[in-house]
């Protein structure tokens, strides 16, 4: 009975996690903190390349991440030789990263590897993600994932210390949810599932 009872909760679970845009403290810490992110270990992992990094950003690392947006942004309207962003553009861009109150910076550490190809480790990365926003909602937490053009900069990548092969799969805002919850469509199976029968 109680087996099943845990079966109907991670089902549950699955079915009803949903992104939260508005995040106060706390954000998850010490052992919740570190279990969330063991969910992650647990992501598909061909031939067990383990291709997955986590940073994690709060406090004032954060207004230090806001800045290396700042001058990403900056960067990058010198390298295009188009006009740099204004003022508002930027104090936007500095306040991201304090829109929530722990930010995890998931990584798709690339290796070389005759059988899995970079998509594959990508891949693999973003099921980290994903694992990582359940567990956050298991735990009575909530988080959204975040990319933009910082995700694909080079700036920002090497500003966070990544190598050249690294990919930035996504920036995990964390915290607790503040505000109501969002509401989702009730998709149906069958508009996105269908048999083959090999013809």
């Amino acid at each position: 009975m109680q087996r099943g009872h845990n079966i109907l909760d991670a089902i549950k679970l699955l079915h009803e996690r949903n992104s939260s845009a508005k995040l106060c403290d706390p954000a998850p810490s010490g052992e919740a903190l570190a279990n969330i992110l063991k969910a992650g270990l647990r992501a598909p992992d061909h031939a067990r390349l383990t291709p997955w990094r986590f940073l994690t950003i709060e406090g004032s690392a954060r207004e230090r991440l806001g800045q290396l947006f700042v001058e990403s942004a900056q960067a990058q309207a010198v390298t295009k030789s188009s006009d740099s962003p204004s003022e508002v553009e930027l104090s936007r861009l500095s306040r991201k990263p304090l829109r929530a109150p722990l930010i995890i910076v998931v990584i798709a550490a690339i290796k070389d590897h005759p059988k899995v190809p970079p998509l594959e480790q990508i891949l693999s990365a973003g099921c980290a993600a994903h694992a990582i926003l359940l567990a956050a909602h298991a735990l009575g937490y909530a988080g959204i994932w975040r990319t933009g053009s910082n995700t694909y900069d080079a700036g920002v990548k090497s500003g966070l210390g990544l190598s050249g092969s690294d990919v930035i799969v996504g920036f995990l805002y964390m915290g607790t949810k503040e505000g109501p919850v969002k509401t989702l469509a009730d998709l149906s199976v069958d508009d996105y599932c269908q048999a083959w029968d090999g013809s």
